[in-house]
């Protein structure tokens, strides 16, 4: 038991809400290059999901709708898809509803998140580039509630 909750900690090593988030950086679907440092001064939304996951697919409304409201305010989406190479195509014609911006998990790298073993899993990073949500630990799910809590006062804040 111990040695389980040994590996369970350090999958998800320096990996704390109110230290600096690591970086994650690839290619998006569209071909743009994204780096999450880039993204510095913005509120974003780490988002690994998968076309098969029910609750995934559940949440994206609600995540879509906040994004628009909130997109001019600086708040951003990064939705990674942990979908298998043949499962892409539909992981694509998903996204087709939503304007996050899309990748896929072998054309990112987010190493230093350690292994990511449950979806959905979000994570929420502020302006300064500090994790304020840890999509590994309490409750996965994301929705306005949850949203209207953590994110809209990070987006006021300088």
């Amino acid at each position: 038991m111990l040695i389980a909750a040994i590996l369970c900690s350090s999958a998800n090593a320096g990996i704390e809400v109110g230290q600096p988030a690591p970086n994650i950086e690839g290619t998006l679907i569209d071909g743009k290059p994204f780096s999450l440092i880039n993204n510095k001064g913005k509120v974003v939304l780490v988002n690994f999901w998968a076309s098969w996951c029910e609750p995934c697919r559940e949440e994206m409304p609600a995540i879509e709708a906040y994004l628009k409201k909130y997109k001019s305010k600086g708040f951003e989406v990064l939705a990674i898809t942990m979908d298998k190479p043949s499962d892409i195509e539909q992981a694509k014609q998903i996204m087709q509803n939503y304007s996050f911006l899309f990748a896929e998990k072998k054309q990112m790298d987010y190493s230093a998140y350690g292994r990511i073993w449950r979806i959905p899993s979000s994570f929420i990073i502020d302006k300064q580039g500090i994790l304020r949500k840890n999509g590994m630990t309490g409750d996965p799910k994301v929705d306005t509630k949850l949203l209207e809590e953590i994110v809209t006062p990070l987006l006021s804040a300088q």
